[in-house]
């Protein structure tokens, strides 16, 4: 069962915070995520100021409603390493988000996360996604599966209990996958490119806030950051 854990209230305030007052740690991150959200394949939220057009229940609503699972290929900030280490971003991005106010987010820390480890990746976090949210929570869980290779992927937070990512590579003119390149991602300044898998499957199963898609958008991505390209002054992750 998934609960908010002390460790865990530690790395929100350093996200919520704007980072903490003290000169900020040498950092470097490079990590892929199986993603997945409830746009059309594929996200035109990486286009737009607002995602695609819902039609439920005799109703137009606009929302982006994913599901992201992390894991840092190499990383480190200060001493601490960060190979490894997994995490989970499930939330909606809202119906507009021009003046960078999304609409809320939970991010869960793998269980196996050390409190250096989460520490460390909630001040990281604040420069990746550098927007503001309504509503912003963390928690800890059992980031089980994570798993690909170039036709798939398949990501579960406590067995499939609480979330989970299921791809499949998007049939090109060949076998091997098709890549979107240079098109940014969040406040990151180099990543190796979209590689396109619609979903099987994108859930979150807890709450109020429980959704599932099928079919809808998916990629997989790479991206890379250091200390050195965080801008004298940007917005925080923060609500």
């Amino acid at each position: 069962m998934r609960r908010v854990a002390l460790l865990s209230v530690i790395a929100l305030l350093g996200i919520t915070a704007g980072h903490s007052s003290a000169p900020m740690a040498d950092w470097a991150i490079n990590a892929t995520a199986i993603e997945a959200c409830s746009c059309p394949h594929f996200c035109m939220c990486y286009f737009n100021p607002h995602p695609a057009a819902h039609h439920e229940h005799g109703k137009t609503e606009h929302y982006c409603k994913f599901n992201n699972a992390y894991k840092v290929n190499q990383g480190h900030y200060g001493g601490t390493n960060l190979a490894g280490a997994k995490f989970w971003i499930t939330g909606d991005l809202g119906p507009d988000f021009s003046q960078g106010q999304m609409e809320w987010a939970l991010v869960t820390f793998d269980r196996g996360t050390t409190t250096e480890q989460r520490q460390a990746l909630g001040e990281v976090l604040g420069h990746v996604f550098p927007v503001k949210w309504k509503s912003f929570r963390t928690a800890e869980g059992d980031i089980d599966t994570w798993t690909f290779d170039k036709d798939q992927a398949h990501a579960t937070l406590n067995g499939g209990k609480t979330a989970e990512v299921k791809l499949k590579r998007f049939q090109g003119m060949t076998n091997e996958p098709a890549v979107l390149k240079n098109v940014k991602y969040w406040g990151t300044p180099r990543n190796d490119g979209f590689v396109m898998m619609p979903n099987e499957i994108e859930a979150y199963r807890e709450g109020a806030d429980a959704f599932e898609f099928k079919g809808t958008n998916g990629f997989m991505l790479t991206f890379d950051m250091t200390s050195k390209d965080v801008p004298a002054k940007e917005p925080s992750m923060s609500y």
